[in-house]
């Protein structure tokens, strides 16, 4: 006979990279000139965040389409060209920075939203871990004596590992910083099974 327990940890880390999904798009009458119109654009958008120090291994392409927008099929409207690319900004205090510098490239830009990651969960997730296992030694203990039974020594061990974002609200982070956007906090919680043997 054994006891099987749960246990869950959780740690509160703000996030420290920002990851930007931006791009250009460019629409023109002959496909040629679209494609054409918007490796330029692309190339303009790249300079410009190498000029704000993103480093070129920091920028990776996600997108590169070219297709017929129709005003009513099969009579095509215009030929749509889009490049998209994920920019990885490691210092989150030049991160305004770098998005005006994206939406400063023209017409063409496109900002296609944000997502905040930690660099280094590792710590984190280590924390984690020490809570869960905690949690649940102590539930196990619990039950044993509730059972009359002296616990032994561990003889199973699980793991889940679950993440998210919890962002601050607008108001508390313009009250700490001038930045329009916010990392906010990110919970990463591990949750544990533990098998114990009675004693």
């Amino acid at each position: 006979m054994d006891i099987t327990v749960v246990g869950e940890g959780a740690v509160l880390a703000a996030p420290d990279i920002l990851r930007l999904h931006a791009g250009v798009e460019v629409r023109r009458a002959a496909a040629s000139e679209s494609f054409t119109g918007v490796r330029a654009a692309a190339a303009r958008l790249a300079e410009a965040l190498r000029q704000v120090g993103i480093a070129a291994e920091d920028v990776r392409t996600i997108e590169l389409s070219l297709g017929p927008e129709y005003e009513s099929y099969p009579k095509v409207a215009a030929y749509r060209a889009a490049q998209g690319v994920e920019v990885v900004v490691r210092d989150l205090a030049q991160a305004d920075r770098v998005i005006d510098t994206v939406a400063g490239v023209g017409e063409e830009a496109r900002l296609n939203g944000v997502a905040f990651e930690l660099s280094d969960p590792a710590g984190v997730l280590r924390e984690a871990r020490t809570r869960a296992f905690r949690d649940a030694a102590a539930k196990a203990a619990q039950y044993a004596e509730l059972a009359g039974r002296p616990l032994g020594r561990v003889v199973s061990v699980s793991e889940e590992v679950r993440g998210g974002p919890q962002p601050l609200t607008m108001a508390v982070a313009a009250a700490e910083t001038s930045a329009s956007i916010s990392p906010g906090r990110q919970t990463l919680t591990v949750t544990v099974q533990v098998g114990y043997d009675f004693a």
